[in-house]
This record gives structure tokens, C-alpha cells and sequence, in this order.
């Protein structure tokens, strides 16, 4: 039988550089391994979770834009709450949306008022009753928190080009780290209960962000979902486990490499009656063995017009740890960026006959439109 518990906790909103900054989160590092290249297939929730728990892109497995949220192609891609539910795992979700992640493989699926949940007490009980089972179990806790701030105090009071929150990030950046604040306050608890339940050395834990989020970087996108710039779409994972410990891996992964990796350290094989993953394996990464970093592919749909967002993506980029090419179809534009030397992407340098370009974009349109 499987020995190992697997808890996936998405921390909704989490930015890179203030999960970097946190000694909550920075302890995480010491029990597992921390990937501060973590590149999400798309700035917003619902795809981006959809290919964590399927390993799969949205434009293939269905879910690839926020109109698509319950359309995931349950029938050509098998899902890790699938896998673990066959494997004798008890399932569990909770969730502030039905539109996260889907049903499919969870024995119990919760929803959440994310205006008054406390998401604190409510999942330290939760660990406490799967601690209790007397099976391994799945679970998937979601950390509303953030999102819910910045829904309350950006979205609903700014437009995408308003001049008083683009002109304020000093404020926006207060902003956020109060709502950041809350992460904290809330990965403390949960870290020093899963230590009381004893849960480290039984179970694969992985604490993640599903996207970043603007403190008003680029005007046009005062939070999230508008564009493919890496303050959304480069986040953080901590892959926790007593088998691979102290470990900062500094390489480009993506959210679709979760799932494979996860089933290779169960030694649950995947199932060929279902399309084939997208995402690989990190084991070997982590184990310190010959890796080669791939193309991470994100796309979003620009939502020009804020009331009704288009129904397929129009900005899509093909990223890696030293480059990133944007090709933004909502304006018939292209960008190119050296990210090792302009981390902040102000210096667009499309066009300057680099071989790059060429060869990023090729990439990119293997990406597109798979089965749109």
C-alpha cells in the first residue's frame, strides 16, 4: 500500500518576491524544496488550478479560459484526485468555488463563503480529521484570502487604467502585504499542526500560488489575468517531503510538473487509456540527477472589454529561466524579453534580428490552439 499522505494548499495571489521575503515561508525550505521558478499556465485560478491537478495545459484538457471553467475534458484526461482515489486515498477538497478544480475523484468536496470563512480554524480541523482516518488521503486546501482582499479593495473599486491605482504602487505594495500578512498568519498554523499531527514524514506536501498579482507594474492590469508579465505568471512552489530536504532549485518547473511528480514518488503508474501528460516528472531534478529545463507555455485572455472577458486566450508566451516571447494577439504585437537582465520586462527587444525571437516563437506555436 501507499505510505505517503499528498496535501496540495494553494495560496491564492501569492507573489514571488513577498513569499521570498517571509521567515514563515522561508522555514519551508529546510523540510523539502523550494522552486522560486514556478511558472503557472495561466494568471488566474480556475485554468491555472485545472492543469495542477491534471498536469495538462487548459487549450488541451478544456479549461482554458474562464468561460471554459466546467468544461475540463474529464473523459480524455485522468486527474491526480483520480489517481489517488483508485490508489485507497480518501479525497478531500475545499474550495471557495465549484469553478477551481473539478469534482471528479473526491469523496467529499466542500465550498467555502470566502467573505467570512476563517480559512485558519477551518483547515486545522480539517487536517485534524484526516489525521484521523485510518487510510492515506488527498487533500486540497485553498487559501482564499488574498484573492478576496484584492477582489474588495482593487477590482471592485479600480478600472484597468485607472490613474489613482496605477500612480500609487507604494500604496498598492502596503496593500498587498497586509492581505500577504494573512498567508502568513495562516501557513504558521498550519505548519505547526501538521508538525503536531506528525505529518512530515508520511506525506507529500505541496504549498504553491496559483498566480502572482500587480501592485500596477504594467497599466491595463491592476491585479491579475490581463497579461503573460512574470509578476503574475512566475510564482513559488515548496515541494515538502523527508525524502528530499533542504533544497533550493533554482531551474524553471511548471504547475503541470506536480502531478507526474507526485505519482512517480507513489510509484503509481499512469494510465494509457488517457491522454498523455504534459507536465514530467521533477524526481530527477530534485534527486540531483541530469535535468533539462523545458518551455513553459501561459496564456491568457486580455479582458479588453472588463465585463465580458473573450472566450479564448489572446496573450501567450513561451518562457524559460533566460528568455520569454510574448505574442499578444488583442493588439497584433510581440515582445521579447532577456530576463536575466531585465528581470522587470521594460525593455521590449522584438525585432532586433536576435536568433531567439525566431526560435521562441516556433515554439510557441507549437503550443497554440491545440484543441481549442
Amino acid at each position: 500500500m501507499v505510505k505517503k499522505n499528498v496535501i496540495l494548499i494553494c495560496i491564492d495571489g501569492g507573489r514571488l518576491d513577498r513569499a521570498q521575503s517571509s521567515n514563515i515561508f522561508n522555514s519551508m525550505v529546510s523540510k523539502g524544496v523550494f522552486f522560486p521558478q514556478t511558472i503557472t499556465y495561466a494568471p488566474y485560478t480556475n485554468s491555472a488550478i485545472h492543469a495542477v491537478i491534471s498536469g495538462s495545459y487548459g487549450n488541451r484538457n478544456g479549461c482554458f479560459s474562464y468561460w471554459h471553467s466546467l468544461k475540463f475534458k474529464k473523459f480524455e484526461y485522468k486527474t491526480l484526485t483520480e489517481y489517488l482515489h483508485e490508489n485507497g486515498f480518501f479525497t478531500y477538497a475545499d474550495v471557495h468555488s465549484e469553478i477551481v478544480l473539478p469534482r471528479i475523484g473526491f469523496d467529499e468536496y466542500e465550498i467555502f463563503d470566502e467573505s467570512s470563512a476563517d480559512l485558519t480554524q477551518r483547515h486545522l480541523k480539517i487536517l485534524e480529521m484526516l489525521a484521523g482516518k485510518n487510510q492515506n488521503f488527498f487533500a486540497y486546501l485553498h487559501f482564499s484570502n488574498i484573492h478576496t482582499g484584492i477582489r474588495d479593495t482593487v477590482l471592485k473599486v479600480y478600472n484597468n487604467f485607472s490613474n489613482e491605482y496605477f500612480n500609487n504602487k507604494k500604496e498598492n505594495q502596503e496593500k498587498y502585504d497586509s492581505l500577504f500578512g494573512l498567508a502568513e498568519n495562516y501557513l504558521d498554523n498550519i505548519i505547526k499542526k501538521i508538525s503536531e499531527l506528525d505529518l512530515w514524514k508520511n506525506s507529500i506536501i505541496i504549498v504553491f500560488s496559483d498566480h502572482g498579482i500587480s501592485i500596477g507594474e504594467k497599466i491595463g492590469e491592476r491585479a491579475y489575468g490581463a497579461y503573460c508579465y512574470d509578476y503574475t505568471i512566475k510564482t513559488f512552489s515548496y515541494y515538502l517531503s523527508s525524502q528530499f530536504t533542504g533544497k533550493e532549485v533554482p531551474m524553471q518547473i511548471r504547475h503541470i510538473d506536480f502531478m507526474p511528480t507526485i505519482l512517480e514518488q507513489l510509484n503509481i503508474k499512469l494510465d494509457d487509456d488517457f491522454k498523455p501528460l504534459d507536465g514530467i516528472s521533477l524526481i530527477p531534478l530534485i534527486s540531483g540527477k541530469p535535468f533539462d529545463e523545458k518551455i513553459a507555455y501561459t496564456e491568457t485572455a486580455n479582458p479588453l472589454n472588463e465585463n465580458a472577458p473573450p472566450k479564448k486566450p489572446n496573450t501567450k508566451s513561451v518562457r524559460t529561466s533566460k528568455w520569454k516571447f510574448i505574442l499578444n494577439e488583442y493588439n497584433n504585437s510581440k515582445e521579447l524579453y532577456d530576463l536575466e537582465n531585465d528581470p522587470n520586462e521594460l525593455e521590449n527587444i522584438v525585432g532586433n534580428g536576435l536568433e531567439i525571437e525566431e526560435i521562441l516563437l516556433k515554439e510557441l506555436n507549437k503550443f497554440q490552439d491545440v484543441n481549442l
